[in-house]
């Protein structure tokens, strides 16, 4: 690592985007962007850190970090939160410079976990968590190739909400219908919900980038998706759909009209998102013909001894009878109350 030299990031955001769009394993939430989302809206600590060539100060390496903490869920530097990918981009020895001062900021500031989210596999010595994968799905050059390419179950069932009367809408216009869906739909999952500010956020910094996608039936939002399209790839990162409409599927014309859009604006890969082996969601995102694709989450716990750590999860624990409270919140209530909980959840 001689010849690298690590530091608070404090150039141009231009600067940081110019470099992460030429890695290897760059993703949308590499972005510089991302840290004004969340310092707007959850006031996080952000440890930006840059390593640069020691002779020429030409940067050679980034890695986004953010500390969330709280007495409730406990104290996180994580390379992304609230999101799939992070982590350290760069040079073998920028990566590893990276990531070692990761790990003694952590030991520093007493964070339990530390967590940096690659794609990719990285040549660094710290345990590796595959508990989670994301599925994708190659798109053709020609969108009338996406129909004719699925299973005819899986046609049927996109083409049956148009026949119900289901119709799409698309564009940033559609944040609030977007969010009432959502909302509801997290709420009835047992699972606080992110803010409508965070997703306004959202837009304002990325307006280019970010994807809403609503379904509605009789005027009524019913299904959605939001996502994101950077190098040729989009990923769909939230999506729900009301249990109320669940017979007519409109969930499926979601995600097939998104990558029909997608497939226009010349994307080639069509990512769904994390989940977890064997999931119902696995699942889901498996029938459309897709493929795994391994994540690298790279960790350092204060308790090394206790084997692999994690983030919390509402299947786990206390957190489960926290669920079946949750579910039966008034909608307001979980609205107003659930930004306040998720946002030390990373």
């Amino acid at each position: 690592m001689t010849g690298v030299v690590v530091s608070r990031f404090e150039g141009p955001a231009a600067d940081w985007d110019e470099f992460v769009r030429l890695q290897r394993g760059w993703t949308h939430f590499h972005l510089y962007g991302w840290r004004d989302v969340i310092k707007r809206v959850f006031r996080h600590d952000c440890v930006y850190l840059v390593a640069r060539d020691s002779s020429s100060s030409r940067i050679v390496g980034v890695l986004p970090l953010v500390r969330v903490r709280s007495v409730v869920f406990g104290h996180f530097l994580v390379s992304m939160p609230f999101v799939n990918y992070g982590g350290p981009l760069g040079t073998d020895d920028a990566v590893k410079a990276l990531a070692a001062e990761a790990v003694t900021v952590a030991k520093r500031r007493g964070v339990r976990l530390l967590e940096m989210r690659s794609r990719v596999a990285l040549p660094i010595d710290l345990p590796v968590s595959h508990r989670k994968l994301t599925v994708v799905l190659d798109l053709p050059a020609d969108s009338a190739k996406l129909m004719a390419a699925l299973p005819a179950k899986l046609r049927s069932q996109v083409r049956r909400p148009k026949k119900d009367g289901v119709y799409m809408k698309f564009g940033l216009d559609q944040l609030d219908a977007f969010y009432s869906v959502f909302a509801q739909h997290m709420r009835d999952l047992g699972t606080p919900a992110q803010s409508k500010a965070f997703f306004r956020a959202i837009a304002d910094v990325f307006p280019n980038d970010v994807h809403f996608a609503v379904a509605y039936h009789q005027d009524q939002p019913i299904a959605c998706g939001c996502g994101f399209l950077w190098n040729g790839e989009f990923e769909i990162t939230w999506a729900s759909a009301l249990r109320s409409h669940k017979a007519m599927s409109p969930n499926m014309l979601v995600y097939f009209e998104l990558m029909e859009r997608m497939v226009a604006a010349g994307a080639h890969l069509f990512n769904f998102g994390r989940c977890s082996k064997d999931s119902g969601t696995y699942k889901f995102k498996m029938q459309w013909g897709g493929r795994e694709e391994e994540l690298w989450w790279y960790q350092q716990t204060r308790d090394a001894d206790k084997g692999e750590a994690s983030t919390p999860s509402p299947d786990q624990g206390i957190f489960a009878v926290a669920t079946r409270v949750w579910q039966r919140l008034p909608l307001s209530v979980a609205n107003q109350l659930g930004p306040r909980i998720v946002r030390s959840i990373p």
